[in-house]
């Protein structure tokens, strides 16, 4: 099992990438681990995410995989046939918990509530997803959460763009965040690996201060 907050620390951002060419796989994680972003999320919304997580692990050695949008058993053993380093899911259930501390697996879960957040904590998850986290009230939510909560460290993900990015690192409880601005989906469309690399380059440079 890796650590999840040795995979946190890893880099200030981690790409939530939606792969629906498997055809792009390769080539789009290569670009993002050129540019420094070496904790990659495939999310399990398309026909070919899990092709395209075992594609990726089995041949670019350097990153660091996860699967995302795990919210069930399935998609949790789906996960673990890839060879996937780590899931994240938006939310849990008992069972989706009960599950992955049965099968050993390295899970990022989402809270996005001071209830969630405890809940979880008791589990032991001192790591966690805030999502959605600019319409569960983003900086703020996150300032008050570290009041009573400094214990949990938290990647918060959705709405997070280059703009609010560096706010969101200077907080005591951010290890990192999730986003895709630098998955341009034209550029993807081009086949424009360069630019995406330069994308991925100036994301590196969000360093949690």
């Amino acid at each position: 099992m890796k650590d999840i907050k040795q995979i946190l620390s890893s880099g200030p951002v981690v790409p939530v990438i939606v792969v629906d060419d498997l055809e792009d796989a390769l080539p789009l994680a290569s670009a993002l681990v050129d540019g420094g972003l070496k904790v990659l999320e495939i999310t399990l919304r398309t026909p070919v995410a899990i092709d395209a997580v075992t594609l990726i692990k089995q041949n670019i050695k350097e990153a660091i995989v996860g699967t995302g949008t795990v919210t069930d058993l399935n998609t949790l053993k789906q996960s673990i046939d890839a060879g996937a380093d780590f899931m994240v899911s938006p939310g849990v259930t008992n069972n989706l918990l009960r599950a992955a501390v049965a099968e050993g697996v390295t899970l990022l879960p989402g809270a996005s509530t001071p209830s969630e957040a405890m809940q979880l904590l008791e589990e032991g998850y001192t790591c966690q997803k805030f999502f959605p986290a600019e319409a569960s009230g983003g900086i703020k939510m996150l300032k008050a959460l570290a009041g009573p909560l400094p214990q949990i460290t938290f990647c918060p993900t959705g709405g997070i763009n280059l703009n609010n990015a560096p706010e969101y690192l200077a907080l005591s409880n951010v290890a990192c965040v999730g986003g895709t601005w630098m998955l341009d989906k034209s550029l993807i469309k081009q086949k424009d690996w360069h630019a995406i690399t330069e994308l991925a380059r100036s994301a590196t440079q969000l360093r949690k201060l």
